[in-house]
């Protein structure tokens, strides 16, 4: 989190540490980047900035610096017709017990480890949330919903919706206090892999 407070460099007040390293990230991700592609950008980019920049010399120097705000998340092995995941005490499984269809690609001659066919990216939500209540800014915005004026008989907002309103009367408990998350999933004809 100091990251997020230090400049890039003395007297240079546009971006911090953690947001430049963010920025490229983002760059990295939409444009499909290569690791090696990451890293010559950001040894061209440190030979034009002043000598005490503190801009991070490759990509596994930045990933260690994202990996302390607890964001990361867990690969899972699935099967390929979506059927189920190799997790919890399906990990050490081979193959689909619904389908057979095997988890993992044939090996090649060169290839030593195994290769999943699918693998499901978990993103833990718990520290996520947290995040969000660590920065006054977004906390603000978490507890909103508590906060805001509703306007009669219109629906601005979700918290002025029947379900909201009869979920809370469902469970008085959790909806007094205002950092509650209320969440919900909607995944009708979602599919991850197209």
């Amino acid at each position: 989190m100091k990251d997020s407070d230090e400049p890039l460099w003395d007297g240079w007040t546009n971006h911090s540490k953690l947001s430049v390293v963010a920025h490229v990230f983002t760059i990295k991700s939409d444009h499909g980047l290569t690791e090696a592609g990451y890293d010559k950008i950001i040894e061209w980019t440190r030979s034009i900035l002043p000598e005490e920049n503190g801009l991070k010399e490759n990509l596994y120097a930045a990933k260690s610096m994202m990996k302390l705000l607890g964001l990361g998340y867990q690969k899972i092995n699935m099967c390929p017709n979506f059927c189920m995941l190799y997790y919890l005490e399906n990990v050490e499984m081979t193959g689909c017990m619904t389908c057979g269809h095997s988890c993992y690609k044939p090996r090649t001659s060169r290839g030593k480890t195994l290769m999943a066919y699918k693998k499901l990216r978990y993103f833990p939500i718990t520290s996520r949330l947290q995040r969000l209540f660590m920065s006054p800014r977004t906390a603000e915005h978490m507890t909103w919903h508590k906060s805001h004026d509703a306007v009669d008989e219109v629906m601005v907002y979700p918290s002025n919706g029947e379900t909201w309103k009869h979920f809370n009367s469902v469970h008085p408990h959790f909806s007094t206090e205002s950092r509650n998350v209320h969440l919900a999933l909607c995944i009708d004809g979602f599919n991850p892999f197209g």
